[in-house]
C-alpha cells in the first residue's frame, strides 16, 4: 500500500477495536499538523495493529496505559518472533505518542504516578504559588523544583516534617548547590528556598527564624558583566544570509530583524501572536517579563519582513502564533525551548559568522550598544529595551570607551 494520507485514512476507517471511532481524527489531526504522508501512515499502521491487539484482549479504553504498550511490545517474544532493535524502539514512540493524544482528549485516564511526601508539599507548595501569589508559570516551576530538591535531600521518601528543619540543613542545602552553580543561579535557589520557608511559616510549620536562616548569595552589583553585543556588521550578515525563496528563510529574517531592531527577548518572540500586528497604526503588542504588555511601534523593514512570511512563508494552521515550526508538528515554538537560540545560530553559520557567542541576547545588548554609541542616553536606552530599573541599563555604560576616557584620573608623574 502507498505511503499516502489516503491509505493512511483508509487504514484508520478499517479499525473495529476499542480505538476505532477516535484514530480517524487522530489521523486527520496529524494531516493538520502537517506531518508527512510516509511518517503519518506509519504512525497509522502501527495504531491499527494495536488496536486489534486491544480488541483480542477486550480491554476497556479508560483504563489504557504504558502497561498495555510494555505487553503489546512483549508480544512478538512470547510468540519468539524475532524483530529488530530499531523496529522495537520506533513502535514504541509512535504508541506513547498515540496515548499521549488521547490523554488530552480525555478519552484515556492520565498516568498514575507514584508519589512521595516531598512531591506532594512541593506541588501543594506551587499551587500556593500560583493562586495566591500569581507567580509566572516559569517562576514557579523553578521554586517548585528547589523545594522538591530541598525536601528529598532532607527526608528522601519518607514522610515530611518541616518540624524537625533547622538551619543547619538551608545552610548545607546552600552551601552543597553552591558547587555546582554560578552565582545567578544561586540567587535563583536561594529565593526558591526563602519562597518556600515562607510558605511553611505561612501553614504554621517552621518559625519565623528558619526563614531569616537562607543565606544570601555574593553578587556585587559594582562589577556587572560587560555585556555581549554582536558588531553591526555580523547582525546584517546574519539577516542577510536568509533566503527569501523559502518558508524557513523568510521566518528567520523576521525573527532577526525583531531581535535587532527593536532588542525583542527570544521568550517574547515566542510569545507573539497574529492579533499582535496592528498593520494601521504600524505598532506591535509585546509580552514581557513579569505579565507585561507594551506597545512597540514596528519599523518598516521589520513589518515587510513579517508581512512577507506571513503572505508567502506562514504555513496554513490553527496555531495563533506569530511564527510556527518549520517541522511538524507544525505549531508555535515551546516556552523554555531553544527555537529562537537555534534560528540565531543557523543564520551566523550561513553567513560564516565567527562570532564569540551564538544566543539571541547578544542582538538586544548591540541595539543599545548602537544608541549609546549613536548618542542616545541611558534612560532612553532603558526605554526601548523595557528595564524596570536603571540599574539594568547601566551596565551600557561600561561600553562608551570614549566617554570613559574622560574620567580616567592622570597616571602619576605622566607628561601633561
Amino acid at each position: 500500500m502507498d505511503r499516502t494520507y489516503e491509505s493512511a485514512m483508509a487504514l484508520a476507517s478499517r479499525a473495529a477495536g476499542p480505538l476505532a471511532a477516535h484514530l480517524g481524527p487522530w489521523v486527520r489531526s496529524l494531516i493538520d499538523k502537517q506531518y508527512v504522508a510516509a511518517v503519518v501512515y506509519v504512525k497509522s499502521r502501527h495504531a491499527a495493529a494495536f488496536d486489534r491487539w486491544l480488541a483480542a484482549l477486550r480491554t476497556d479504553l479508560e483504563d489504557l496505559s504504558e502497561v498495555h504498550l510494555a505487553q503489546y511490545q512483549d508480544r512478538r517474544r512470547r510468540l519468539r518472533r524475532p524483530v529488530c532493535v530499531a523496529t522495537r524502539q520506533q513502535e514504541r514512540r509512535e504508541l506513547v505518542h498515540l496515548l499521549r493524544d488521547l490523554r488530552e482528549l480525555g478519552v484515556c485516564s492520565t498516568a498514575r504516578v507514584a508519589t512521595t511526601p516531598s512531591d506532594d508539599l512541593a506541588a501543594d507548595f506551587g499551587h500556593h504559588l500560583q493562586h495566591q501569589q500569581g507567580l509566572a508559570s516559569s517562576s514557579i516551576e523553578r521554586y517548585r523544583k528547589v523545594a522538591e530538591q530541598f525536601l528529598v535531600e532532607r527526608f528522601g521518601r519518607g514522610a515530611v516534617d518541616l518540624s524537625t528543619v533547622g538551619a543547619a540543613d538551608v545552610v548545607g542545602f546552600v552551601q552543597r548547590q553552591s558547587k555546582r552553580l554560578t552565582p545567578p543561579a544561586m540567587k535563583c535557589v536561594v529565593n526558591g528556598l526563602r519562597s518556600f520557608l515562607r510558605y511553611a511559616q505561612y501553614c504554621g510549620n517552621v518559625a519565623p527564624e528558619l526563614v531569616a536562616a537562607v543565606p544570601a548569595v555574593a553578587s556585587w552589583a559594582c562589577t556587572p558583566a560587560v555585556p555581549k553585543a554582536i558588531s553591526a556588521e555580523h547582525a546584517q550578515r546574519a539577516i542577510d544570509g536568509c533566503d527569501a525563496t523559502t518558508a524557513t528563510g523568510l521566518r528567520d529574517r523576521a525573527v532577526l530583524l525583531l531581535l535587532a531592531r527593536l532588542g525583542l527577548r527570544a521568550r517574547e518572540v515566542i510569545a507573539l501572536r497574529l492579533e499582535d500586528c496592528d498593520w494601521d497604526r504600524g505598532q506591535l503588542l509585546v509580552r514581557g517579563k513579569g505579565r507585561r504588555e507594551c506597545i512597540l511601534p514596528m519599523p518598516v523593514d521589520v513589518g515587510e519582513a513579517i508581512a512577507s512570511y506571513l503572505e508567502r512563508g506562514r504555513p496554513a494552521c490553527k496555531d495563533r502564533h506569530l511564527f510556527l515550526r518549520s517541522m511538524a508538528p507544525v505549531c508555535g515554538f515551546l516556552q523554555g525551548a531553544d527555537g529562537i537560540g537555534s534560528i540565531v545560530r543557523y543564520a551566523l553559520r550561513r553567513a560564516k559568522v565567527d562570532a564569540l557567542h551564538s544566543g539571541s541576547h547578544q542582538f538586544r545588548h548591540a541595539l543599545a550598544v548602537r544608541m549609546l554609541q549613536g548618542g542616545a542616553s541611558l534612560p532612553e536606552i532603558g526605554e526601548v529595551l523595557r528595564h524596570r530599573s536603571p540599574q539594568s541599563t547601566s551596565i551600557y555604560a561600561r561600553v562608551d570607551i570614549e566617554a570613559l576616557r574622560t574620567l580616567a584620573v592622570a597616571w602619576p608623574g605622566a607628561a601633561q
